[in-house]
């Protein structure tokens, strides 16, 4: 792999870190050698097995390395929102959703109240097995708790070698103030943003049944994906982070 910018990336990369080439050819397993040629860009092609070690001693991407575009705008979360009117509709999304990422060898989380629980389990049948089930009430009992569950969930499913993260939330809304509703939908705009650089899929689900218009209308702008009967289209009413949470009362 070629890059002109390879050499200057690596060489601020080390220096941040105030490394000498000594000490990053001890901690990525490469020569001294191999290290001042690329810096110095005397070699010009780099294998990626090479680019790979010396982004996992700086810490950081090889993209950084080679001067990426996923950089600077990773795009790997995805975030729906899914909003249902009845336990049909809520099926015919979720269940294809979670199946496909069974098929997949992904990891599949679901995080819903117990009686939803049950409609999946019955459906899913024996690829039940394969999802991990949490009850909504205890996963969300302060939104500060929950990002840090799915940052740590994220992190450590993806160590253990699965590609992908697949899931399904959905919050509870039992005896809720407005003051509460707008906390949650600036926890659902800031998904966007702490999770932008995950390999995950999440669809957010919302009972039609018991909530309020104005809850779903927030639901739509703070996801920029749509899910319905399967399918997943760009959502329209999206707005990004910087400009919803600047502009909440």
């Amino acid at each position: 792999m070629a890059s002109s910018r390879v050499g200057g990336s690596l060489k601020s990369a080390r220096e941040r870190l105030g490394w000498s080439r000594e000490a990053l050819a001890y901690r990525s397993g490469l020569s001294w050698a191999a290290i001042t040629q690329i810096e110095t860009g005397r070699r010009k092609e780099v294998r990626v097995s090479t680019l790979l070690a010396l982004a996992s001693a700086l810490g950081v991407s090889v993209d950084y390395l080679v001067g990426g575009a996923a950089t600077i705008s990773p795009e790997l979360l995805r975030h729906s929102v899914l909003v249902y009117g009845s336990d049909d509709d809520y099926l015919a999304s979720t269940i294809p959703f979670l199946v496909e990422g069974i098929t997949r060898s992904d990891c599949v989380l679901a995080v819903t109240g117990r009686r939803y629980m049950g409609l999946l389990r019955d459906a899913l049948g024996d690829n039940a097995r394969h999802v991990e089930f949490f009850d909504s009430l205890e996963w969300y009992g302060s939104l500060r708790g929950a990002a840090s569950g799915y940052r740590s969930f994220m992190r450590e499913r993806f160590e253990r070698g699965a590609p992908w993260i697949r899931i399904i939330g959905e919050p509870v809304w039992s005896g809720k103030s407005e003051a509460e509703f707008a906390e949650w939908f600036r926890y659902e705009s800031m998904i966007n943003l702490l999770f932008a650089s995950s390999p995950a899929t999440i669809f957010c689900t919302y009972d039609a049944r018991s909530v309020p218009d104005s809850v779903l209308a927030s639901a739509r702008r703070t996801h920029p994906q749509l899910a319905a009967a399967g399918d997943v289209t760009t959502n329209p009413a999206y707005r990004d982070p910087e400009d919803f949470l600047l502009t909440l009362d």
